[in-house]
């Protein structure tokens, strides 16, 4: 998980071609079969199929549709039947299951419940380096709802419990929305309540707060058990926060259900069709979507696509991309880079300096560009509380209108080898690692 040492959570790293989706499936030439093994895809569909119609191809495909989202026309279905990708065509299909089998990641021991006569009291706000970085904190809204795209959150944090909204939580683990509690609290990983902590804890003078507090935060858990993010839960996400109106969404994460960010095929066409997809709807509502540029120290910057690197959702358009600084204020070492895609930048904490949060029964220091997203979400729900009414585009501008501008350091070697770690392209105003510069919570 990032923040446990400096692993992002998952890290995965040219227009898309999809087939003709307007015309059913033609019916298979031989009967269906069933390999006893049910299978789960995503499916994307011509944007304007109507869900009748969605449910015929993939039935002709001899499988079936358990979830649909008509504004995008992208879907979820299951099927037995080995050969149900190449009859729905090529260029439609992706399954996670199939590229990374379940067995292949352990589960987490679960997280013991949370106490909050246990939690500790002791007002820790002297160590919060990083909201003082970002001039923090600010003033949040209880209408303002921040979707954290993640891992699941405590409920019963003292810090977080009167800004959790169960009403607008849910689980997408399957690809479709599930709003039992059971179904989005944090069960074995403490990173969505970390991330949680760092947009909304509470100024209540004891813990910590985070960067907007009086913010309502839902939990939508993307993220499983083991840790695997795939592309139909997030879609499922994005389109869960669209739907119920919520103000930002946070995604510390990226799709890793192949191995490599750096290793792209043109079945993930797929994944990034879908989840474009859901991100400019999500935008067209008035969803501002913030997303970690990924731990993996690589150069995202388009032109960079050559040799596949890639990481979604934060390469994505409609998605304010977010690396990560130490206290120096210098790019951390693990974060990743790149531009036209990093759009600011925030504090993730580096050389043993974390940043302090919630988790289970406490709170805990992580590192990672997980924790510097947070912080700009946090800043997108404070000007949406000041602007209540703004589309994404004018809160995105207005993030990047108040972010403090960093320019490319002169010098980045960090082993002390002579040789530069990485190269920031840009000028000062914006560059690949810090986009439109650091972000800041307030107007001064």
């Amino acid at each position: 998980m990032p923040g446990f040492g400096r692993s992002l959570v998952a890290v995965a790293c040219a227009v898309l071609v999809v087939a003709p989706a307007h015309v059913a499936a033609a019916e298979p030439e031989q009967a269906c079969s069933d390999s006893g093994r049910d299978v789960r895809y995503l499916v994307v569909f011509d944007r304007d199929t109507p869900e009748p119609a969605a449910r015929d191809q993939v039935g002709a495909a001899c499988g079936q549709l358990t979830g649909y989202h008509p504004q995008i026309g992208v879907g979820v279905a299951t099927s037995g039947d080995p050969d149900f990708a190449p009859r729905m065509g090529l260029g439609r299909t992706y399954s996670a299951q199939n590229e990374r089998r379940a067995g292949q990641r352990s589960t987490r021991p679960s997280l013991r419940a949370t106490t909050p006569s246990e939690v500790p009291s002791a007002d820790r706000a002297g160590e919060q380096w990083n909201l003082a970085a970002v001039g923090g904190p600010g003033t949040g809204s209880p209408d303002v709802v921040v979707g954290v795209l993640d891992s699941g959150i405590d409920p019963d944090h003292p810090d977080l419990a009167d800004a959790l909204d169960r009403g607008d939580s849910a689980g997408c683990l399957s690809g479709v929305p599930d709003p039992a509690e059971r179904a989005w609290r944090a069960t074995t990983s403490a990173h969505g309540t970390h991330v949680a902590g760092i947009i909304a804890a509470a100024d209540d003078g004891r813990g910590t707060t985070g960067v907007a507090p009086g913010t309502r935060v839902a939990s939508v858990k993307v993220i499983d058990d083991r840790g695997l993010v795939t592309p139909e839960a997030v879609v499922c996400g994005l389109m869960w926060a669209a739907e119920r109106g919520m103000a930002v969404t946070n995604s510390s994460f990226a799709i890793n259900t192949w191995a490599s960010s750096c290793a792209w095929t043109q079945e993930r066409e797929v994944v990034r069709e879908a989840v474009g997809r859901a991100l400019t709807y999500s935008a067209s509502r008035g969803t501002v979507n913030v997303a970690a540029a990924t731990n993996d120290a690589v150069d995202l910057t388009p032109a960079s696509r050559a040799v596949g690197c890639d990481a979604l959702p934060a390469a994505l358009r409609d998605v304010v991309a977010v690396s990560a600084v130490g206290p120096d204020e210098v790019k951390a070492g693990y974060s990743s880079y790149g531009l036209g895609v990093v759009d600011l930048t925030a504090p993730g904490g580096d050389h043993g300096t974390c940043v302090l949060s919630t988790t289970p029964g406490g709170y805990g220091e992580l590192c990672g560009t997980s924790m510097a997203a947070p912080h700009v979400a946090g800043a997108a729900a404070v000007l949406a509380a000041e602007r209540p009414g703004s589309t994404a585009r004018q809160l995105r501008r207005a993030l990047e209108e108040r972010a403090r501008p960093v320019p490319c350091p002169a010098d980045y070697d960090l082993t002390g080898d002579g040789r530069q770690d990485a190269f920031c392209a840009g000028y000062t105003g914006y560059n690949g690692f810090y986009g439109h510069g650091l972000v800041r919570v307030g107007a001064g």
